[in-house]
């Protein structure tokens, strides 16, 4: 292995530390997120035109997905590097976005509104939902449709009970509507999907109208998924409310989930996802990569340089340049190359990639500060052991600001806590002063009637776990966030 200059690995150092938006496809620019997104096979089968429902947990790539192919409009390239994934033909196929579309649906207060004002009408966010896929395909429909549906296409917005109430006027002509598009599409040989992203930001902090929302769309793709062949749906929902509705949403969501597709990442694709970000960064990354003997294949000119990484193990000479084969002076203090996945799971043992370009992000902007690693490293493991705070901060403050609002609530109640501790005494916490706001603002609720409840939802999202002796622990990816503190000596199973 080469060794480098103390000016190379201050420069390489400055390209590591700045390698993306902290791994969140949201904030990244055109460029930066086609050069980093990494087709995966078994993700991308969401895409196939038989499925409706993907599923995945918070940050594992849903809306990745959504902005590749509904946004960036990669699927031609994909096409090309994943032969063997059936994938719609691009030529003959349209993409648009159902939700998140802005303006043009219902905000947090008006959703809310309307769910209350209509709690004893069990299928009004079924015809709701009805209301907006008419408004979003209406340069589509064809002319008698959008003359006769005019009051309801001419509604603004965010207008939910104006557009309900134009819905239900226009009696069996929303319906007959969508069947002649899907016989057009059906005749022309064409496809419209359409994309539902981000459902968890429905209602913003109003639980109840989130969930309700979320089921009245299931609903509706659950009852005309078989009646329209060409008009289709892609549901991208958070494993949590695909468990919970799954319970509530019975036969209709089961009909949905048969044929789902599940987005998790396996210890290959993460560390593959990694070399790709570092990799298509700069060309010196690329160079300090292949001189680590990873392989790449010929550079795409839309999705840059493609790892060629059979198993995850052929990505620790990497790693081993980059930091060191040891966190310490031997194996005692762990191999770096499992210490990095092992620190980031979850409760149930998942990893996802944000934390982990983040964390490799963080470990090198605290390196630039202080420089500890020495050549040909660029890290050194304690820079890795403080990030790993850093990155639990900003994991769990992602959740509040962005999926999970009355997290914050949960933050305030247990900050400080020692961990492993009693469940009962978490259940305890947890309960004090229930009825106040779970959120950084008045009027978000917990989401469940109760403090042991809530204990086992935070256990079905990964913040909890239950150790082999019955007692509660925390994973250091939330342990940092949620301000709590890992009893001295106690070894993590």
């Amino acid at each position: 292995m080469s060794r480098l200059t103390l000016d190379e690995q201050e420069r390489l150092l400055g390209l590591l530390g700045r390698m993306g938006s902290a791994g969140r496809a949201e904030g990244e620019s055109t460029e930066t997120f086609r050069r980093t997104f990494l087709p995966v096979a078994e993700h991308m089968r969401a895409f196939d035109p038989d499925v409706v429902l993907v599923v995945g947990e918070r940050g594992a790539g849903k809306s990745e997905l959504f902005r590749a192919v509904l946004g960036e409009k990669l699927l031609p390239s994909i096409a090309r590097y994943l032969q063997g994934v059936r994938l719609p033909a691009a030529s003959v196929t349209r993409w648009i976005a159902g939700y998140p579309i802005g303006a043009a649906f219902p905000d947090g207060r008006a959703l809310r509104r309307f769910t209350e004002g209509h709690a004893s009408e069990p299928d009004a966010m079924h015809d709701l939902w009805l209301a907006y896929l008419l408004r979003i395909l209406q340069e589509h429909l064809d002319e008698e449709a959008r003359t006769r549906l005019a009051p309801l296409l001419s509604q603004q917005g965010g207008a939910a009970n104006a557009s309900y109430e134009a819905l239900q006027a226009a009696g069996d002509e929303p319906t007959l509507a969508l069947d002649r598009l899907d016989q057009r599409l059906q005749q022309e040989g064409c496809s419209i999907f359409v994309g539902y992203d981000e459902l968890d930001t429905l209602g913003h902090s109003d639980w109840q109208a989130m969930v309700l929302a979320t089921r009245g769309l299931i609903s509706f793709w659950a009852s005309y998924a078989r009646r329209w062949r060409n008009l289709r749906a892609k549901i991208f929902l958070r494993t949590d409310l695909f468990q919970r509705n799954t319970v509530l949403a019975g036969a209709e969501m089961a009909k949905l989930a048969a044929n789902r597709v599940e987005i998790s990442w396996s210890d290959r694709n993460l560390y593959a996802m990694l070399v790709k970000r570092i990799a298509n960064f700069d060309d010196a990354l690329l160079d300090y990569c292949r001189k680590a003997r990873v392989s790449f294949l010929d550079g795409d000119p839309d999705l840059g340089f493609i790892p060629r990484l059979t198993k995850a193990e052929e990505a620790k000479p990497l790693v081993d340049r980059i930091v060191d084969e040891y966190m310490g002076a031997n194996r005692k203090k762990g191999i770096t190359f499992y210490w990095l996945l092992d620190h980031l799971r979850d409760g149930r043992g998942r990893a996802i990639p944000r934390p982990l370009a983040r964390l490799i992000e963080r470990a090198a902007q605290l390196e630039i500060g202080q420089r500890r690693a020495t050549i040909p490293h660029l890290l050194a493991p304690t820079s890795l052991r403080r990030a790993l705070d850093d990155v639990s901060k900003d994991h769990v403050r992602d959740m509040i600001s962005h999926e999970i609002p009355w997290l914050e609530g949960v933050r305030k109640r247990l900050a400080g806590m020692e961990v492993p501790c009693s469940r009962r005494d978490v259940e305890r916490l947890l309960g004090k002063d229930w009825e106040k706001t779970w959120g950084e603002l008045e009027g978000v609720a917990a989401p469940t009637d109760d403090a042991r409840s809530l204990v086992d939802y935070l256990v079905d999202l990964g913040v909890v776990r239950t150790r082999s002796n019955g007692q509660a622990d925390v994973p250091d990816l939330f342990l940092a966030g949620l301000d709590l503190k890992r009893r001295g000596g106690v070894a993590r199973e």
